[in-house]
């Protein structure tokens, strides 16, 4: 029979492995964008406009 404490130390590394795997699942659809100069210009620029659209929105949020 497993110890307590053994058990509970297994959490934190499934944890990580787990985020890892969400992460590796999340961006394999951007492996296949990143193939063409027009997919990875278009990734560029949706990346820079949710920056920018970000940056207004909050910016208007705090009233700096």
């Amino acid at each position: 029979m497993f110890n307590f404490w053994e058990n509970i130390a297994r959490y934190p590394r499934f944890f990580i492995s787990a985020t890892a795997g969400l992460f590796l699942i999340l961006l394999s659809p951007f492996q296949k964008l990143f193939r063409t100069n027009l997919g990875k210009l278009l990734f560029i620029v949706i990346v820079f406009t949710i920056f920018t659209l970000g940056f207004l929105i909050f910016n208007a949020m705090l009233n700096i």
